[in-house]
């Protein structure tokens, strides 16, 4: 069952268009992360789907029931949606439990049925026996683990989320990662999450709607937006990627394809294997671990380095290729000016014009 349904959003501000025609179903029980740069519109999308900012065009549905366009427009506290958000929005002055409780209390429901809610809510977040205490003393995980307690307890058709996460630091991060994870496996909520760490999205969401300037680029699980990006937009903007030009020389194996670049052969991804591929110029996706340095390979300049611990990022410069910079990760230590050669192992084939797939998907 379609929980949300999004068709045709338009939001315009003055003169300015900061969500533009975007069509989205989630399925209910469904975790969706909405990821891109800031001013992407991401945000803004969230705020209609709450009711914060009513559409300039298009409809949103709740299942079957209208929610916002034509001529309507539901306000946030009949829409049973929660929402986390990035400064958590607690009380100080109020303890776990009367945070938890507030909107049950607003809701008219007896005490002993708050209670009993609150401590539900509470086991979900492993903050059992944290009911006494004022939101004030708490760390910051502790507090977001409040915010997500108080949208369980009301028991929402939708729980939405703010980068919950951007005021946490790094190891936080990763202990309410999974904390969202199991909530979301707990719980069965249909969860809409709001971020511009594609690490975050990637480790939590189901599906990931990639925004970038009011519109959506490509809606996909993880691996597949990762592997095989729709465009040149989300190919550039997760894992790192660079596009680059190539020349297709033919099929090779099943759903990949010889190319050229930087005055090299390759086999990259994408293709069908059956010869009907059509040799030309392409444009294509490479990731950081599609490069390797090794004996054989396009000849390319050290630029620059970065030390990660269990490696080091450079950033080369092809030969073929000046004033371009291709990020490789390697154990090796090299010497910034220093040349090397490099393979290519993979990649993923875009389209030459419009930067769409060209090719039917890899297995």
């Amino acid at each position: 069952m379609t929980a949300i349904t999004i068709a045709g959003a338009l939001k315009r501000f003055g003169s300015g268009v900061a969500v533009s025609d975007v069509s989205l179903d989630i399925a209910e029980g469904e975790f969706v992360a909405l990821l891109g740069p800031s001013g992407c519109g991401k945000t803004t999308l969230l705020r209609l789907i709450a009711g914060f900012e009513t559409l300039s065009a298009g409809a949103i549905r709740f299942g079957d029931r209208l929610v916002a366009g034509e001529g309507i427009h539901v306000p946030p506290e009949r829409r049973n949606v929660a929402i986390v958000f990035q400064s958590y929005a607690l009380w100080p002055h109020m303890t776990v439990a009367e945070n938890v409780g507030y909107a049950l209390r607003v809701r008219g429901l007896s005490k002993a049925e708050r209670r009993v809610r609150i401590g539900e809510a509470l086991d979900a977040v492993e903050l059992a026996g944290f009911e006494g205490r004022r939101s004030a003393d708490l760390s910051g995980g502790q507090r977001q683990r409040v915010a997500l307690a108080r949208c369980l307890a009301m028991d929402p058709d939708v729980i939405l989320l703010d980068e919950p996460l951007a005021n946490l630091d790094v190891h936080l991060r990763a202990s309410m990662e999974e904390t969202f994870r199991a909530f979301h496996e707990r719980t069965g909520a249909t969860m809409v999450y709001v971020t511009h760490d594609q690490a975050e999205a990637m480790a939590m969401a189901d599906r990931i709607a990639v925004m970038e300037k009011g519109r959506i680029l490509q809606v996909a699980g993880p691996a597949t937006l990762y592997d095989r990006p729709a465009s040149e937009g989300v190919a550039r903007f997760v894992g790192n990627g660079r596009v680059v030009d190539c020349m297709v020389l033919g099929p090779a194996d099943a759903g990949q394809s010889r190319v050229r670049l930087f005055g090299g052969e390759a086999v990259v991804r994408g293709g069908d294997g059956d010869g009907a591929l059509t040799a030309g110029p392409a444009r294509l996706a490479l990731k950081p671990e599609n490069l390797a340095i090794g004996e054989t390979g396009f000849a390319a300049r050290v630029r620059k380095a970065v030390f990660k611990g269990s490696h080091t990022l450079y950033e080369i410069e092809p030969d073929a290729a000046p004033g371009l910079l291709l990020p490789l990760p390697s154990s090796e230590r090299l010497a910034i000016g220093e040349i090397v050669r490099v393979s290519v192992r993979g990649g993923w084939l875009l389209s030459a014009a419009a930067g769409e797939t060209a090719f039917a998907a890899a297995a």
